[in-house]
């Protein structure tokens, strides 16, 4: 019920991700993936396309990088539409061109992570809930948890604790825990009832140039209504997802580029989720003379305990790539127990 189901619910393509890198990867093999698993089991979804807009001529240059890199990584059936295809597609979004992607999509988060842990409970995996990791303990053939549950042992051990995973591999002693994990909070918006007209698919601006975000966005979800977001503000506590939140005028600031005539009026507030970074504020003393971008998942066995697998950084597209990271988990694990 946290990062899983608290996004905007978009099966992405891989259009953002370095080559070669483990998110385009995943997210590629992801988007497919997941397209079959929500036909198989009824999970609300719909196939929609989405468009990236560039807002300028300015822009061009750097919307035609976007989608070769696209290409590259293997993302199928885009092009580029001018002022009046994207108006033939969404009549009251301005933009001067656009990437159409059409492997792009929506689902029902929640529906889906729920889908997931009954097919898992289906086939003997055990849930439990209300149970925080309060002790790791490295056996002679395994890892002893002790949680608020009680204790259990196992003969592998997958860390995929979200915006936590930093802190349970500190607390097994793993130099992995260098990787820190930065919480940034995405807040949203959502459009009135009498405005959700002024939106009919997925509509992106370009990505922010720090690679913090993919920028405030225009979501119609399955049930017809409309969100702006997320923002991305990054914040100290990984459970504070309510505390200042952003004016409803800021939304509309930003959101005027893509929708000249919003108004705040035409907005109220909706949830808000919180990302699992791996790249530090830009004002970070941590980041100087580093080289900002997309950084990338931990996906791997820990060098010093090779009984425990863990998952660091897995921010979006990690809802897309979820039945792809777990295949990839699951040949590790294999491996482990062999």
């Amino acid at each position: 019920m946290g990062a899983s189901s608290r996004n905007s619910g978009v099966i992405h393509s891989g259009l953002y991700y370095p080559r070669g890198s483990l998110k385009a990867r995943h997210c590629i093999r992801g988007n497919q993936l997941t397209y079959e698993f929500c036909a198989a089991h009824q999970v609300p979804h719909r196939r929609n396309g989405k468009l990236v807009v560039a807002a300028s001529p300015a822009e061009s240059e750097e919307l035609v990088a976007l989608m070769k890199n696209g290409q590259a990584n293997g993302v199928e059936g885009m092009r580029i539409i001018d002022r009046a295809g994207i108006r033939a597609r969404e009549p009251h979004v301005e933009g001067f061109q656009a990437i159409e992607i059409p492997s792009t999509g929506i689902v029902s988060s929640e529906e889906l992570v729920k889908a997931y842990a009954r097919i898992a409970t289906d086939q003997g995996a055990h849930i439990v809930t209300h149970a925080k990791v309060e002790r790791l303990e490295v056996l002679p053939h395994g890892v002893r948890v002790t949680s608020a549950a009680g204790e259990i042992e196992t003969r592998c051990l997958v860390n995929s604790a979200g915006l936590f995973a930093d802190e349970v591999a500190a607390m097994l002693g793993s130099k992995l825990a260098e990787n820190r994990i930065y919480p940034v909070r995405g807040e949203y918006c959502e459009l009135v009832r009498t405005k959700q007209d002024l939106v009919r698919g997925l509509v992106y601006p370009l990505p922010h140039p720090e690679g913090i975000s993919l920028g405030v966005h225009l979501t119609k979800t399955l049930w017809g209504n409309v969100l702006l977001g997320p923002t991305a503000t990054y914040i100290e506590d990984k459970n504070d997802y309510e505390r200042n939140r952003l004016p409803v005028e800021e939304f509309a600031r930003g959101a005027k580029q893509l929708l000249p005539g919003l108004e705040p009026a035409d907005l109220v507030q909706a949830y808000s989720g919180i990302r699992a970074k791996l790249m530090p504020p830009p004002d970070s003393p941590s980041t100087h003379g580093k080289k900002r971008g997309v950084a990338d998942f931990i996906i791997q066995r820990d060098p010093e305990f090779p009984t425990v697998i863990h998952l660091i950084g897995i921010e979006s597209p990690g809802l897309t790539s979820a039945p792809s990271i777990a295949d990839h988990v699951g040949e590790l694990v294999a491996e482990t127990l062999a």
